[in-house]
């Protein structure tokens, strides 16, 4: 797992990575946390391919975050689930909301009563169509997306409107998928027409402004 201490905590930011697993690479954005006052807790889990993927794959993931909350020992201060594409999908179902299986049946998860906000990075949101999947979602939520991701279009995140919670969407126009990363998966270069490191740290500024507020 990845901890990133910040001196005088204010908060924690509990990390979900996408399919790769491996929080390590999103550098740029988390290592930007302890600097304003937020701890990251970031595990790492197995790599698995998101057209195969299992439920029980899935449900590792919220495992895994949920059990790195509960094994750091400052159980007082705040906590903003956030995660990239099915890591924000993890952080969804941390805050309550109830994802279905391709078969049309329930996936079995348990929310995280410290979740006070959450922040998506192109999350997958597609096993959350069922009616009511998101009515126990009341965290203020931001979410960043690229008008240029064909993995998680823009359109399909109009569905988090249906959440009881504040949701506010933001899109780069020149982003892709795998930009939010900064380590990109091998054999991959940014979305082209982006500056991939002045977007980053853009989002980092982006994403301080959301969990402070």
């Amino acid at each position: 797992m990845l901890i990133l201490e910040a001196p005088d905590a204010q908060g924690i930011l509990l990390f979900g990575s996408g399919a790769g697993g491996d929080p390590r690479r999103y550098g740029t954005v988390l290592h930007s946390l302890p600097v304003i006052g937020f701890t990251v807790l970031a595990p790492t889990n197995e790599r698995f391919d998101p057209r195969t993927v299992t439920t029980e794959q899935l449900l590792d993931r919220v495992h895994g975050m949920a059990s790195a909350l509960s094994k750091y020992a400052r159980t007082d201060l705040p906590v903003v689930a956030a995660g990239h594409s099915v890591g924000g999908w993890a952080a969804l179902c941390l805050a309550g909301a109830h994802p279905w299986d391709r078969d049309g049946q329930p996936i079995p998860v348990h929310a995280e009563e410290r979740v006070t906000r959450l922040v998506l990075l192109a999350p997958t949101v597609g096993w959350f169509q069922a009616p009511g999947a998101l009515a126990e979602v009341t965290a203020p939520t931001d979410v960043f997306v690229g008008a240029k991701d064909s993995i998680t279009p823009a359109s399909t995140l109009e569905i988090l409107r249906s959440a009881p919670a504040r949701v506010n969407i933001h899109t780069e126009e020149n982003a892709g998928h795998f930009d939010f990363m900064t380590d990109l998966p091998p054999g991959m270069t940014p979305t082209s027409g982006l500056d991939h490191v002045t977007f980053l740290h853009k989002l980092a500024s982006q994403i301080a402004v959301a969990i402070q507020q």
